[in-house]
């Protein structure tokens, strides 16, 4: 389609434009990290730090996990709706682990925790899921 004054590429630039737009305020880059700690076989504290990322994250999307999202963009709704499968997959990713024990006056005490580093995740938000993929 050709505009008024003859530049047939105006339309088209403003509707790739708006296109682009609209599919990057869908996808986002966020920075999470997670800790939980048990102690002597009881869960005692589990914390999970989401936030957007400032600046662009440098790396690739490896691994991906998709979640059925229902929760109009909100990361940690939705990763709180899908716990377990979320921490099966961080799993997976890798974990630093500390793990201590103590002995004293013959009662055994045991501490574990497990931390996921703070790492960049890029999420994409669509219609019926969101795809989420940490950066390496």
């Amino acid at each position: 389609m050709r505009s008024r004054d003859g530049n047939s590429n105006l339309t088209f630039r403003l509707s790739s434009i708006i296109l682009f737009c609209s599919l990057a305020l869908n996808a986002g880059e966020y920075l999470i990290s997670y800790r939980y700690m048990v102690k002597d076989a009881i869960l005692y504290n589990e914390t999970l730090h989401i936030s957007h990322a400032m600046t662009k994250c440098e790396g690739k999307p490896q691994s991906e996990l998709i979640l059925e999202n229902t929760t109009d963009g909100d990361l940690k709704k939705l990763i709180s709706q899908n716990s377990e499968e979320f921490s099966n997959y961080i799993h997976k990713l890798g974990l630093h682990i500390k793990y201590k024990e103590q002995t004293l006056n013959l009662q055994n005490t045991s501490t574990t925790i497990l931390t996921l580093k703070t790492t960049c995740f890029k999420v994409d938000f669509n219609d019926n899921f969101a795809r989420i993929a940490p950066l390496k």
